[in-house]
């Protein structure tokens, strides 16, 4: 009841708003002003008369600013102390389920084993936010601290493909993984796909 009191509607949509109105300030800080245009006539790029550049990512945005404001400010932070987090839930959860089981309404072993099976599958899209993110973060940071080091294009590519089909895999985990998600995935697809009628589904039978 204490988690209800505190994770309640407004509260978990106000949270869900800011994190949209931080993600849109912090990516749209280059276009307002935080960039290398003023570097672009001493580092190879061809600017006309019309402000015409020769467009490449690390040409046009600061490395500053991807390694100092957007990895160390906001990646690196937030990532760190979700990991935090999640070791703390898996040692409560682990902690409960090793505790014998009093006479209750409820048995604790069924009810701590659906909050493991959930907290793995949240855990999982950490996980793949850290692999699919990590590899183009440290890319920067090689570029910003050695510059003169040459980075294979391939592995370039393959950080910014990483990247792309993060947010690809994770409908994909939440599916397979969350009972709720997958019956609201396939509410969805029947409602505004296959155009038929949603039809509530039964609870599952207990065991």
């Amino acid at each position: 009841m204490c988690l209800l009191r505190v994770v309640t509607p407004r509260r978990a949509g106000t949270a869900v708003l800011l994190c949209w109105l931080v993600s849109i300030v912090v990516g749209l800080l280059p276009m307002l002003g935080w960039n290398n245009l003023h570097l672009l006539s001493y580092n190879g790029s061809l600017v006309t008369d019309d402000l015409l550049v020769t467009c490449g990512f690390e040409t046009v945005i600061s490395m500053y600013y991807m390694v100092y404001f957007n990895f160390f400010g906001w990646v690196l932070p937030p990532l760190l102390l979700m990991l935090a987090i999640y070791v703390e839930i898996f040692y409560m959860i682990h902690k409960q389920l090793n505790k014998k089981v009093t006479a209750s309404h409820t048995d604790p072993r069924r009810y701590f084993g659906k909050e493991l099976k959930l907290a793995k599958s949240l855990a999982l899209v950490l996980f793949l936010f850290a692999v699919s993110w990590l590899p183009l973060h440290i890319l920067n940071c090689i570029t910003l601290f050695c510059p003169d080091f040459d980075k294979p294009m391939f592995l370039i590519y393959i950080a910014i493909i990483l990247t792309h089909g993060n947010s690809a895999v994770n409908p994909i985990v939440y599916a397979f993984r969350i009972k709720k998600f997958r019956t609201a995935f396939r509410k969805i697809w029947k409602q505004y796909v296959l155009c038929q009628d949603p039809v509530e589904e039964l609870p599952d039978a207990p065991p």
